[in-house]
């Protein structure tokens, strides 16, 4: 398996990176990790690279292709170069690929080749404040005075990936098909080895005890964030902040609060992944 690191945290997204992008062909063993930023992404891809390295080392007898100079690609899809998917079809399977962006914007053969596709979502007010801190610690996104600044543009649609609400309602209409498995970011943090256990169980990947115990340590927060500087250099500090859940308590007006909860329910309140983030009990003052 080859994974991508290494490149500009919020570079190469133009028309002519989308245009290139549709020459990628994924393939239907292909790994797809989508999320919204600050979901959980850098967590969960730490969970399938070694889901996948486990399935290496069985299948294949040998240990993970993935090494220091191999690291060629930064695993976001829309992050790189025009060439950047040219290089990516040379790439031996099974690749594991993450992604912000809606379905729309997706290569189609991610869809028609059945690539699966793990969706990960997280409460919005907890998506939010983790993007509040994220914008404001990292140079290429616009950083913001105050809270309250962020929170309006949150609100009004000017993330650098779009509307939350709006991403939720496009991908909940994908959310029964059967190459789709949505997990959310409070059941792997409830419970992190029954999360695993089931992602392994959709990629069909079986697991002993012991490599499922390891899975599970590697990519807990600690680990992580004492890894952070080997794994994500600079951006390390600023992309593994806190990793909890609640966070938005400290944060959240009580008007704040009635916004997003109507926002909330105008969009995908009763859809499946609505449903799914348990909103009543993360989201609720």
């Amino acid at each position: 398996m080859k994974i991508a690191r290494g490149c500009g945290a919020v570079s190469g997204r133009s028309p002519e990176v989308f245009r290139a992008m549709e020459s990628l062909e994924v393939r239907s063993d292909d790994i797809i990790l989508a999320g919204y930023p600050k979901s959980g992404t850098n967590w969960v891809g730490q969970i399938l690279s070694d889901l996948v390295a486990i399935f290496e080392k069985k299948t294949q007898n040998k240990e993970s292709s993935v090494n220091d100079e191999e690291l060629e690609e930064f695993p976001y899809l829309e992050i790189g170069d025009t060439g950047k998917y040219e290089r990516m079809n040379k790439l031996p399977s099974p690749r594991v690929i993450f992604t912000h962006l809606l379905p729309e914007n997706l290569p189609k053969s991610i869809f028609k080749n059945k690539a699966k596709i793990l969706l990960l979502i997280r409460n919005p007010k907890d998506v939010a404040t983790s993007f509040y801190h994220f914008s404001n610690g990292m140079s290429p996104l616009p950083s913001y005075e105050t809270w309250d600044d962020f929170f309006i543009a949150f609100m009004t649609k000017k993330m650098p990936w779009g509307c939350y609400f709006e991403y939720l309602s496009e991908w909940n209409k994908y959310a029964d098909d059967e190459n789709v498995m949505t997990i959310t970011y409070e059941e792997l943090k409830k419970n992190p080895v029954l999360g695993v256990e089931n992602i392994a169980a959709f990629l069909g990947i079986s697991l002993t005890e012991k490599e499922l115990q390891s899975v599970v340590e590697r990519s807990s927060f600690q680990s992580m964030k004492k890894n952070a500087q080997k794994t994500h250099g600079a951006f390390g500090n600023v992309l593994f902040r806190k990793g909890g859940i609640s966070d938005w308590k400290n944060l959240f007006s009580e008007d704040q609060n009635e916004k997003m909860d109507k926002a909330f329910e105008e969009h995908i309140g009763g859809t499946k992944l609505g449903i799914k983030l348990k909103y009543e009990v993360y989201c609720k003052a």
